[in-house]
């Protein structure tokens, strides 16, 4: 099956996770380290792409973009490339480095901007690479150093992270620090590893817990709440499952029970009763029509809800859809 094109718009924010193929490491020293860096160097000012926060590990790196006039898909095309094949030449090896495709998660910048800092730069104490939150400030190989003015690395934007704690660089450092300390006790945070969306065929659809390493693999999300979803997917000339769209809405199967007593003039306790008067049949036809055409409601649910068999359930749907075209009944 092809694989769908990654969800972007310029200006979009994008935790990026890359990850070693069954999870090797795809860092054997600092001379791997200094050719990833070296090559971010170079495509980060080429690709007017922005870079807030990093940090480089054995198996994985995490990286915080905002993205330019160039994709991120065509971005990290040219970065993984490039230090795929200098790495095997380095080592003598042959295949893929990366599992799959790279982790995109593209956030929300309020409030998720501050909080992803901290959490991508709190990766190499967590992976007991440094002993202690001390040793975290002359890592080499993260941008908390930078931010911290320990080290300078031209292509990190440290200005415009900084402004978000202080009004110049010297208040503006020791608060980021301090608010990066406080981080190390709330622990993985695995919320700001994925979540709120993930594509599927139809669409964006919502995702509400972490799916299994299995499915994560080249999978996308989206962290952030309704009003910012939608306006990117707008932006991005994408679409979100029209089930999201009715939950966003408010829509859900009690609301459905709440349109169809309203059309149908009937307390919810009437819809659920015995009888096949042409009322009831109808209401009922039209309320699993909408429950699966608009919820992707199972129809064995149906079939629970109405102590009915499935094959019930189905006839139901389809003449539900005849009589909602037939009266143009909306569900909104």
């Amino acid at each position: 099956m092809p694989r769908h094109a990654r969800l972007d718009a310029a200006g979009a924010i994008h935790h990026v996770i890359i990850r070693g193929i069954a999870r090797t490491d795809i860092f054997l020293g600092d001379d791997d380290r200094t050719d990833f860096v070296e090559r971010l160097s170079l495509l980060l000012p080429e690709t007017t792409t922005a870079c807030y926060a990093w940090a480089l590990l054995s198996s994985h790196a995490h990286m915080l973009f905002r993205t330019g006039d160039v994709p991120l898909s065509t971005f990290m095309a040219r970065l993984l490339t490039g230090y795929a094949v200098g790495f095997n030449k380095r080592h003598g090896r042959n295949g893929h480095l990366f599992q799959n495709r790279y982790k995109s998660i593209i956030c929300q910048e309020e409030p998720y901007l501050q909080e992803l800092i901290r959490y991508i730069h709190l990766n190499p104490l967590r992976a007991g690479i440094v002993p202690d939150y001390e040793s975290l400030s002359s890592y080499p190989w993260s941008g908390h150093a930078v931010l911290l003015g320990k080290r300078v690395v031209p292509w990190q934007d440290t200005r415009y992270i900084l402004a978000l704690f202080g009004l110049n660089e010297q208040t503006a450092r020791p608060i980021y620090r301090e608010f990066v300390a406080e981080g190390i006790s709330h622990g993985r945070r695995p919320e700001f590893m994925g979540g709120g969306l993930a594509r599927t065929p139809e669409g964006w659809e919502v995702v509400k817990r972490p799916v299994s390493e299995g499915l994560m693999k080249g999978d996308e999300r989206i962290l952030g709440d309704t009003s910012f979803v939608t306006d990117l997917l707008a932006r991005a000339g994408q679409k979100v499952t029209r089930r999201y769209e009715m939950k966003s809405s408010g829509i859900d199967i009690a609301g459905i029970e709440r349109r169809i007593c309203e059309i149908y003039s009937m307390a919810p306790q009437e819809l659920y009763a015995r009888g096949r008067y042409r009322n009831l049949v109808e209401a009922r036809s039209v309320f699993c029509f909408f429950a699966v055409t608009e919820l992707k409601t199972p129809l064995k649910d149906l079939a629970r809800r109405f102590a009915v068999s499935e094959p019930a359930i189905s006839l139901a749907v389809k003449r539900g859809k005849d009589i909602a075209s037939r009266k143009q009944l909306k569900l909104i």
